[in-house]
């Protein structure tokens, strides 16, 4: 018996998407990438942290679906390619939000990121958006898919608990972990509702993965690998002077060409300082942070000793930072008498956690540079 017309083309639809879907999915996700760039904004905002819970309620609820069609005897081998079995669109959706959360994750990280010292976070993060391109078979498997319900239940945590209780300390990283694991276990607990042969057998394999993404999650944190959400910083520079005018504006001076020490900072070459023997140094920083979330920084003044090959500490001194304002609460520090040689500054939390780092080159010379003034708002 034929088909009427819109069956057909529903028909013909199906089957071109699956013959692409390859292509297609690769470039839904880059685009979706792309997309998350541009309109993600803070991570205090209602409508970012609504467009990230959206997402993994999709996903929980295509896991709860997937395996209740397993359970019921539809197979996933039978139906994975198969445009016409609800099975294939479950999974497309699934990888589809899955690498929608991934994105997101790395795009509000990446802000808050060093990447000389981070990336190893973000190689894990990068791994996983490839894995869930490269590997979409293992979504059949239901250790697989809570393993990356788990994560991103975790990665959101930890900066969504901060925002929400306007403080950022270990504590408040260790309750994240505990949230996550709560919100995984009620997960389970519906899921098991719904298929309770799958989730039996899959159980050992989902506790090691479960454990395993815990126990690395941690190390990254008490290693200071882990971007600082929901602080980043919004500007930073080393200047020969600092003043506040009249209109609440910053105004800086730094040595003319800085467009090329900031190129030579990008990678990772220390621009030349000019100084003359004891002149003031200082550091210009502005973090963001959210609306009520009034915390502590340190600026750490680190000094390269050659004959050791490590970085000692000068001075550290503790600043104050007050949230809300979208260009960065604006501070800065002050250090004399720099010995030449290299030197960075770290901008950090006072657990340690790197949110910014500035680096330079004393070079001590009593001849004044030229200096151009620019004016920070």
């Amino acid at each position: 018996m034929e088909q009427p017309p819109k069956y057909a083309a529903i028909a013909t639809l199906r089957s071109w998407y699956a013959r692409h879907e390859r292509p297609i999915s690769s470039l839904s996700l880059i685009g979706g990438f792309v997309f998350d760039a541009i309109t993600l904004k803070r991570v205090d905002m209602f409508w970012d942290n609504f467009w990230v819970i959206v997402h993994l309620l999709v996903v929980g609820i295509c896991i709860i679906l997937l395996n209740r069609e397993e359970n019921e005897g539809a197979g996933a081998i039978a139906s994975d390619s198969d445009p016409a079995k609800l099975h294939f669109w479950l999974l497309n959706i699934l990888q589809f939000f899955f690498g929608g959360l991934i994105s997101t994750f790395i795009v509000f990280y990446f802000r808050s990121a060093v990447l000389a010292v981070a990336w190893p976070f973000f190689l894990i993060l990068a791994l996983a958006f490839v894995a869930n391109e490269s590997f979409k078979r293992h979504y059949a498997r239901i250790d697989f898919q809570i393993s990356f319900f788990f994560l991103s239940v975790y990665l959101f945590a930890i900066f969504l608990l901060p925002v929400l209780l306007h403080q950022i300390s270990s504590a408040i990283f260790l309750a994240s972990g505990g949230v996550s694991l709560i919100i995984l276990l009620g997960f389970l607990g519906l899921l098991k509702l719904f298929t309770k042969e799958g989730f039996k057998r899959g159980k050992n394999a989902l506790l090691s993965s479960v454990v395993g993404i815990y126990i690395v999650v941690n190390a990254l944190y008490f290693l200071n690998l882990i971007p600082p959400l929901p602080l980043s910083l919004r500007d930073a520079g080393i200047y020969h002077s600092i003043a506040r005018n009249a209109s609440d504006q910053y105004v800086v001076t730094e040595e003319a060409g800085s467009i090329w020490d900031r190129f030579l900072t990008f990678l990772d070459i220390y621009p030349a300082y000019h100084a003359a023997p004891g002149s003031a140094v200082y550091a210009y920083s502005a973090i963001f942070s959210p609306i009520a979330f009034n915390t502590n920084i340190v600026h750490e003044w680190q000094r390269y000793d050659a004959a050791k090959k490590k970085w000692v500490t000068a001075i550290t001194i503790p600043l104050g930072v007050v949230g809300g304002r979208e260009q960065g609460y604006r501070t800065y520090s002050i250090n004399t008498g720099l010995s030449a040689g290299k030197w960075r500054v770290n901008v950090k939390t006072p657990s340690g956690q790197l949110v910014g780092r500035m680096i330079f080159s004393v070079v001590i010379d009593g001849a004044v540079p030229v200096l151009a003034t620019e004016t920070k708002s």
